[in-house]
């Protein structure tokens, strides 16, 4: 069940130390002259604090700890506070004027998933959604996530919808952060990847966790990122840093055959590509580096030569052989019906019970 956030007690006044200090003037009978006489400062400037015109500075702040017996802390706190809350004022009346940029943001269905916060009051909302992406503004997040430099805005999907994919994005990088890798080594991510292939056997309960841990082992954040409504990506990759690459998959198709191969496809454009590319899978035009990713990902997946021997001279495909085949070169039969099908070779109809599908939990 979602839950409401009560929204945080923010008062649209803020009251300057000033104030506080004239009371602590007039409690001791003291005039504004004579602390002026007493701190050194002149009485211009003790009006200009006391009017909120002018900063408690610390040193102001330890002048009237030794008149008024005050600690300085006291005099630094409240002016910091009152800093903060005419800051807060200025932004939630900037802030105000922004509200239309929500709508292109799917926070509904990110509160859903856990992902922030609902809140019914449209400005915390938007500061919600604003830290989330970790920006400061609505103009900076135009400028991280849909400038012309951002290289996963040429995709088709982003191009759709991107508030979808940018929130989709944001999730993964998050997860990311949260993984400790050890700096990429190209070497051991080709070994992770025969140990991954080695786990398309597995349960998601175990190939989940050991997939994580392979991969951070080679320099690389595997993150398991749900679906939002209207998504059409089912992975991502892209560069953290020159030392940690990420690859980010949806269970947009939700079965083996094809989170498997998105995996594969990812870890190929890490290990082929340049780390200044961003690939974000879609249904659109495929490049030739998309291309190149795919035939690297059919191989690795289904030695070419052992299926074209499998493929040879066969008409039919009963599961009974597909089981077989697929036992004999250690992968998941959903993954043999999975290329069987994509290469035309078996009706789209026909085995997909021995494909695995999956939920998130």
């Amino acid at each position: 069940m979602m839950q409401r956030t009560k929204n945080r007690y923010e008062p649209d006044y803020a009251i300057a130390p000033g104030e506080t200090l004239q009371e602590a003037l007039d409690a001791l009978g003291m005039s504004q002259v004579q602390l002026a006489e007493r701190t050194g400062l002149t009485p211009k400037t003790i009006n200009l604090i006391i009017k909120g015109a002018a900063p408690i500075t610390p040193a102001t702040a330890l002048q009237l700890e030794r008149v008024l017996g005050t600690a300085a802390s006291f005099w630094n706190s409240r002016e910091v506070q009152y800093r903060e809350s005419l800051a807060r004022r200025a932004e939630a009346t900037q802030l105000g004027t922004q509200g239309a940029w929500l709508k292109r943001i799917p926070f509904r269905a990110m509160a859903r998933l856990g992902w922030i916060k609902l809140h019914s009051e449209p400005t915390q909302q938007l500061r919600e959604v604003l830290g989330f992406f970790g920006v400061a503004s609505t103009e900076q997040w135009e400028t991280v996530w849909a400038s012309p430099s951002a290289a996963f805005r040429a995709s088709p999907a982003f191009a759709k919808d991107p508030g979808a994919v940018a929130a989709w994005l944001r999730r993964g990088e998050l997860q990311a952060q949260a993984i400790a890798t050890s700096v990429y080594d190209p070497s051991k991510f080709r070994v992770a990847l025969d140990q991954a292939r080695a786990l398309t056997n597995e349960p998601p309960q175990v190939f989940t966790k050991d997939l994580v841990a392979i991969c951070a082992a080679a320099g690389v954040a595997v993150a398991f990122v749900h679906e939002l409504p209207r998504l059409r990506t089912s992975g991502a990759t892209r560069w953290l840093s020159p030392a940690k690459a990420l690859i980010q998959l949806s269970l947009r198709y939700k079965t083996d055959d094809q989170l498997w191969f998105t995996f594969f496809h990812e870890g190929a454009h890490i290990l082929l590509h340049g780390k200044r590319d961003v690939f974000l899978e879609d249904d659109g035009e495929k490049s030739e580096k998309e291309q190149e990713a795919d035939r690297f990902a059919a191989d690795k997946l289904i030695p070419g030569q052992a299926y074209k021997a499998f493929v040879a001279n066969r008409l039919h495909f009963s599961k009974a052989s597909i089981q077989h085949f697929a036992a004999g070169v250690g992968v998941a039969p959903g993954i043999v019906v999975g290329r069987l099908q994509h290469d035309g070779r078996l009706p789209v109809t026909h085995c997909n019970d021995l494909k695995r599908h999956f939920k998130w939990a």
